[in-house]
């Protein structure tokens, strides 16, 4: 109870303040209407879309859909102009941006197409091809400019190193320094104006995947290497959550797993944290005020069974959420 008084009292006088809980906590939520793999999303206004992905049939699926933590409710929302496997997708303007992806199946080549998401109109544009396809790629935002890493042009291809930047205002595309290893399925996020490339895997997906962690600086147009990430994966999402690195889920060789591993940039080094409670790959992560929430993905137990499970993270930091909509209440 001293405990409880104690973080009110400390959230009443700065809320803008982290308060360090006990945390470390999964809970299952409410189930996603339609089991994928492999789907895009983001959160926008504190509600998570989750957008495309393969469907039980391998089918690539047009379906939105939006979750909101504070309901633990779903809603369906407008579909996507075409479905998409493996689309690389992030949170940008208030909007969502949906790079590539395989269609019409979870095998085929991937495409080139930028699908753009408004949640305030729920309506969707297209903007400029890519300038080749890729799906399976990282992606991240620095400085209102958006960067795809690495990626396959196909589910079978052999993984690519390019990295190209977007310019969403001006709708065009920069090629920039390669990654230093050719990877796909792999994970990238920023912190401090600086793009980290986590996991991933080489062609045969199946018995190869990465621990590799290297970091690109869009200043000046280079790569670094940092320390490796514990467990060697793909599939896996990550996020950022006061200055630190998630890894969630993934895939290494024939198995899938429940991983949840932390990266602190500050000291280059890794931590583990209690996992999830389903074994997960493929699966969306995203960040809602300090809970993460990993949704959907694949489990192979031995053959491939698709989840519409959701479940949350505590991650013990407090984080007070914005009032999205001003009317004075969080």
């Amino acid at each position: 109870m001293k405990r409880a008084i104690l973080l009110t009292l400390v959230a009443a006088s700065n809320p803008a303040a982290l308060i360090h809980a006990a945390g470390d906590i999964w809970t299952y939520k409410t189930d996603m209407p339609t089991k994928r793999v492999m789907a895009g999303g983001g959160v926008v206004n504190g509600k998570i879309y989750v957008v495309g992905g393969s469907l039980e049939n391998y089918s690539a699926a047009t379906t939105a859909e939006m979750y909101d933590p504070t309901a633990d409710a779903w809603i369906k929302v407008a579909s996507m102009p075409a479905g998409r496997v493996g689309p690389s997708t992030i949170t940008h303007g208030g909007k969502i941006y949906v790079f590539g992806g395989a269609h019409p199946n979870a095998y085929a080549t991937a495409t080139k197409t930028v699908f753009v998401y408004d949640p305030l109109t729920n309506t969707w544009t297209q903007k400029g091809d890519m300038p080749y396809p890729n799906a399976w790629c990282g992606v991240a935002v620095v400085d209102g400019t958006i960067y795809l890493i690495g990626g396959l042009l196909s589910a079978s291809s052999t993984p690519i190193s390019t990295v190209l930047a977007y310019d969403p205002l001006a709708d065009t595309w920069t090629q920039k320094a390669d990654m230093p290893t050719a990877r796909g399925g792999l994970s990238a996020c920023a912190i401090d104006g600086k793009i980290y490339a986590i996991g991933g895997a080489r062609e045969d997906w199946a018995v190869s995947s990465y621990r590799r962690v290297e970091v690109y600086d869009p200043s000046t147009d280079t790569w670094t290497r940092r320390s490796d990430m514990p467990t060697a994966r793909w599939g896996l999402g990550t996020c950022v959550v006061d200055g630190k690195i998630y890894a969630i889920g993934g895939r290494f060789g024939p198995d899938v797993c429940a991983a949840n591993e932390v990266y602190d940039p500050s000291t280059d080094t890794w931590e583990a944290r209690s996992p999830m409670q389903q074994k997960r790959n493929g699966c969306l992560v995203c960040l809602v005020g300090s809970r993460i929430y990993s949704i959907g993905g694949v489990y192979i137990v031995p053959q491939e069974t698709f989840l519409a499970t959701v479940e949350e993270y505590d991650t013990g930091l407090g984080v007070p959420l914005p009032d999205f909509n001003a009317d004075g209440v969080v």
